[in-house]
């Protein structure tokens, strides 16, 4: 007989995964026990050799479906020691002897805090089974859910994850619930949030006009909230509803004049919402989905999936099967992508199956906030942030805390089937990501010695929109894993810097993490960067100032390095395209292309700068960017600019001018962001912007139709689009050297791309008559082509093989792929993020990366 120790980490927690070791040992023929501890599963086993073998390699080949199994450490037991004879010597204080049979035992908390929880699941087939089952005690319970499903991060106070360290500690539990708790072999053997009617959470109901309010003690009240729910969105009401990680705000989404009251409740007058449907083949009533899309609305995560929406040309489109009676017009206008979803939470499935009895087969579900805020996660709170705030009608809540705020996460599948993150929140975050090991080759230490003496914990504070932040955690085979936080939005006011820092001290807390060294944006006003930079001086750590563009593209080199066998000492040439980041040289970069490693960077070539007037201003209002482009280049007097000046009239115009002559308020700036908005209100697409980057969206939006127009599909064809539109011109422009942020730029070698032959071509476009969708559809195979031979000829010149995307504009798909598809026909390996954002929601994940390689390379911090 054998005795051996066996220390699982990864997801390990929350998963099932003491009931499946138990079963597997049981199995087996394996005496022992199995506990749960700071830093993972720990188990003693007893069997002989064979026996063994046998059940390790099931650990790892049969784990639960949500478990990540990280790294499994088999060692004899009397030669365990350190942390994990700690976290041993908890068992065998409460009686755990290998004589016996199999055990489960109590969790530790006794070593250090290093195992990782499991993100909430949506809830399995079995549970949704039960949940429409008459004769189950748990028909028609909102929270029904098992090892396999329901809550997990968002209920959880502390590691171990234990039903004490989690938000159902409040709700003890019936005899029924206790005695599935405690059988190995039940399917809600420790599943924390395990309850029903009689020991769990209920729902809450009450409408703005009642002083009461309604608790879903019984199935029959339960039924009743619900069918009240129901009702009153029926009637056209806006209902903030409580999920698993924030407030929804929803409606009826057939229902016009319902969405339009939402629209100005919350101050979103075009920005595209994300609608709830109950049913797959709902789903392809209103949307073309591919098999990648179906898997990922159909899965454990249930994320918002950007689906292209069916035309009225579409072969499988009919009378019979139209759209309009799921969708109203006003959801998402005339955008050729839907978000969509499926329901995840047992609540959203029986409000889904009672509206449909009503003839609703689709809700909105937007975000439960007031506009600049986050997502509102308390009752009392959201009653008053949003019904007494007079955006909701009534308020569908509960009595279970919610204890980290999460919104739904959105991902697309790209035209080569790979899923590109577009907002990491629920489902994804907190899974760290990895870091690759660190070039240590002109590192003044050993790799030993900087594994030992180093190993920082480095705080990345991200950026202003799209806000998250990373810790980092060493291994110790020289790579590091990234927690990085959820999307938590535009930290540009108070309450959403409040909620940046809730997110940071509750993944300091969980994951035992304290910041050895901050990383932040360049940027001089950003909030995060201001706290960042104070509190490095109040604790007296190292602050690592990383340019914005460069954190994009060291996003891009991070991922391929950790996951797609990416060399990371290997220069690429970066191609940094989005809206705004402050530059080294004091004006707003956004056209960049970079010759970059993680420690540093070289700006070889950017969209020639033209100025701001007004600043933030320029950005609602495109009209004034477009005024100051032309004017620079000077086409103000061209036939095809009349329109413009026309729209903004005599006045706007005299007080642009003298802005502009006079340098008041006008920042120069290469942004590629910033270019497309320019276009799309040279060409009346969009002159006024309602929310972050509409322009460019709404330019993205009619060079769709004109592709779907041409070729039956806005799909990014096999080959190149072809553009009438003259090229860039380039030119050099200015040396500029910064070491502290690992930046250079050789004057000969930086080209100016000059959009002058474009902005020509565009204005002459627009005065012979041509379709401002075709013309928009030129404007997006102009600036691929460009962004491909540039980034080529920087790749011939530099003998670089690999370029890498990054940034916000590469949100747009047609941009992405063409570009894309430009890059590699000119032989070049292309890297695209997909677990992280290519938007700001990514920068944490860059700035984490490239200050820990400076930190490794010793080279000096700000």
């Amino acid at each position: 007989m054998q005795r051996v120790r066996i220390h699982i980490t990864g997801i390990v927690q929350g998963v099932g995964m003491r009931p499946f070791v138990y079963r597997e040992a049981v199995a087996a023929g394996v005496r022992g026990w199995v506990l749960n501890a700071g830093d993972g599963v720990h188990i003693e086993a007893t069997a002989e050799q064979a026996a063994l073998d046998a059940f390790v390699h099931a650990l790892r080949d049969r784990a639960p479906a949500a478990a990540r199994i990280d790294g499994i450490v088999v060692s004899p037991a009397e030669d365990a020691v350190g942390e994990d004879e700690r976290s041993c010597s908890h068992a065998l204080t409460h009686g755990a002897d290998a004589r016996e049979p199999f055990r489960i035992l109590a969790s530790s908390e006794d070593a250090e805090r290093t195992t990782l929880v499991s993100p909430d699941i949506a809830t399995c087939p079995d549970c949704l089974r039960e949940l429409f089952d008459p004769g189950d005690r748990r028909y028609h319970y909102p929270f029904i859910n098992c090892t396999n499903c329901g809550p997990r991060f968002t209920i959880i106070r502390s590691l171990p994850y234990d039903r004490a360290a989690t938000s159902m500690a409040a709700f003890p539990m019936c005899d029924a619930c206790a005695h599935e708790y405690a059988d190995p072999l039940d399917r809600r053997f420790h599943a924390q949030p395990d309850a029903c009617f009689a020991c769990g959470p209920h729902i809450t109901w009450r409408e703005r006009t009642e002083q009461a309010t309604r608790v879903g003690v019984t199935r029959v009240e339960s039924d009743s909230i619900i069918e009240r729910c129901a009702n009153v969105l029926a009637a056209g009401g806006i209902v903030a509803i409580k999920g698993l990680g924030g407030f929804h705000l929803a409606c009826n989404a057939s229902d016009e004049h319902a969405v339009a009251t939402l629209r100005v409740r919350k101050r979103r007058p075009k920005k595209p919402f994300a609608v709830m449907v109950r049913t797959m083949e709902d789903i392809e009533r209103i949307c073309a989905v591919s098999d990648g899309e179906r898997s990922l609305l159909v899965g454990s995560v249930r994320p918002i999936v950007l689906v292209r929406r069916r035309s009225t040309s579409d072969a499988a489109h009919t009378p019979a099967t139209s759209a309009s009676a799921l969708l109203a017009p006003n959801v998402a206008f005339q955008l050729p992508e839907l978000g969509v979803m499926l329901p995840y939470t047992p609540l959203q499935h029986l409000l889904l199956a009672a509206c449909a009895s009503r003839g609703i087969g689709a809700l909105v579900m937007t975000s439960g906030n007031v506009s600049g805020e986050p997502i509102e996660t308390d009752d009392a709170r959201a009653w008053e942030r949003l019904v007494e705030g007079g955006i909701a009608d009534a308020l569908l809540g509960n009595d279970r805390a919610i204890l980290s705020r999460y919104d739904d996460s959105v991902v697309r599948v790209g035209a080569r089937g790979t899923k590109l993150a577009v907002r990491r929140a629920r489902g994804y975050a907190p899974q760290p990501l990895e870091l690759p090991a660190a070039d240590v080759t002109k590192s003044p230490r050993t790799h030993e010695t900087a594994q030992t003496a180093g190993a920082p914990c480095i705080l990345a504070c991200g950026s202003e929109q799209k806000a998250t932040l990373a810790l980092t955690r060493e291994q110790s085979q020289g790579t590091a894993l990234c927690f990085l936080s959820q999307h938590v939005g535009d930290v540009e006011h108070a309450s959403a810097l409040d909620a940046w820092h809730e997110a940071r001290e509750r993944a300091c807390s969980l994951f035992d993490l304290e910041p050895d060294i901050i990383a932040c944006d360049l940027h001089p006003t950003y909030l995060t960067a201001q706290w960042a930079r104070s509190a490095a001086a109040r604790h007296g750590l190292p602050l690592i100032e990383v340019q914005h563009h460069h954190a994009h593209i060291g996003a891009a080199i991070a991922e391929a390095a950790a996951y797609e066998n990416f060399d990371v000492r290997e220069p690429v040439v970066g191609i940094a395209f989005d809206g705004t980041g402050a530059g080294t040289d004091g004006t707003i970069w956004g056209g960049e292309f970079l010759v970059a490693t993680l420690s540093g960077f070289e700006r070889a070539a950017h969209l020639a700068p033209w100025p701001l007037p007004g600043g933030a201003a320029a950005i609602r209002d495109p009209r004034r960017s477009a005024f100051a482009l032309l004017r620079q280049h000077g086409l103000l007097e061209h036939p095809g600019a009349t329109r413009l000046l026309q729209g903004l009239g005599d006045e706007a115009r005299s007080i642009l001018d003298t802005m502009l002559e006079r340098g008041i308020n006008s920042p120069l700036t290469s942004s590629m962001g910033r270019f497309l908005d320019a276009c799309a209100a040279i060409l009346g697409i969009c002159e006024h912007a309602s929310y972050d980057g509409e322009p460019a969206i709404e330019l993205e939006a009619a060079a769709s139709r004109a592709r779907l127009r041409e070729h039956g599909s806005d799909a990014v064809s096999s080959s190149h689009t072809h553009s009438t539109f003259a090229p860039f011109a380039y030119a050099s422009g200015e040396s500029r050297e910064n070491r502290a942020l690992g930046h250079r730029e050789n004057a000969e070698n930086v080209l100016r791309a000059d959009p002058a032959p474009l902005l020509t071509a565009l204005l002459d476009g627009i005065a012979d008559g041509a379709d401002p969708r075709v013309l928009a559809r030129d404007v997006h195979a102009a600036v691929a082509r460009m962004a491909a031979d540039v980034a080529a000829a920087i790749a011939r010149e530099r003998g670089l093989h690999t370029a890498a995307l990054g940034g916000g504009v590469f949100m747009n798909r047609l941009i992405l792929e063409e570009t894309w598809k430009r890059l590699e026909a000119n032989g070049l390996r292309v890297l695209v993020p997909a677990r992280i954002p290519l938007n700001d929601g990514g920068i944490a994940y860059g700035q984490a990366a490239i200050a820990r390689a400076r930190h490794s390379e010793g080279l000096p911090s700000a």
